[in-house]
């Protein structure tokens, strides 16, 4: 993997009505996201998944949006106010180096952001350890960025600290695999 992350303005590229024909977020999430649920979505940007995952969690539930861009996570805070799901949905500045999320996770999320991290290990190290026993995470990465043997990799990554690969979902131009705590 590479370390590359998109600036904050991007975001606007990557949030937008096509990718939603693409990359719907409510169709992509239903299977794995239910009330009441305290979910992360790691890498959020401008909220494209975590406002759907506002959505699904419910007023029971809570989302906690990481990214290491505070420019992005002020835009989903505007976001989510105008969504009505701010609420639901705390912010959290991750470092370089650290996830830094402590709470325990029902469900995380890494679409198109696992590539920008500097140390992979590291990453699925946190997330597998906020994950409770039987929760699912879900990786998502673009195939322009992402070849199948870096994924491989990062799935045998995976696997080593007890995350046993699951299904292999369908994702347009992404390798995508979920990942269950054992």
């Amino acid at each position: 993997m590479r370390e590359h992350i998109c600036p904050w303005w991007g975001g606007y590229f990557i949030d937008n009505r096509l990718r939603r024909l693409l990359h719907n977020p409510e169709k992509t999430l239903a299977p794995y996201v239910h009330t009441g649920m305290t979910v992360m979505d790691f890498g959020c940007g401008m909220g494209f998944f975590s406002i759907a995952m506002a959505k699904l969690v419910g007023d029971s539930g809570r989302v906690i949006a990481v990214d290491s861009q505070q420019k992005m996570l002020n835009v989903l805070k505007k976001r989510s106010e105008r969504a009505g799901v701010a609420g639901r949905i705390r912010t959290h500045r991750c470092e370089r180096d650290s996830v830094g999320v402590e709470d325990p996770l029902d469900f995380v999320l890494a679409f198109w952001s696992a590539h920008e991290v500097p140390d992979m290990h590291r990453f699925l190290t946190d997330s597998h350890r906020c994950l409770v026993t039987g929760s699912t995470m879900l990786v998502v990465e673009p195939r322009g960025h992402v070849s199948e043997e870096d994924f491989e990799a990062m799935t045998s990554t995976a696997r080593e600290l007890g995350l046993r690969p699951g299904q292999k979902p369908r994702v347009r131009f992404s390798h995508a695999r979920t990942f269950v705590k054992e």
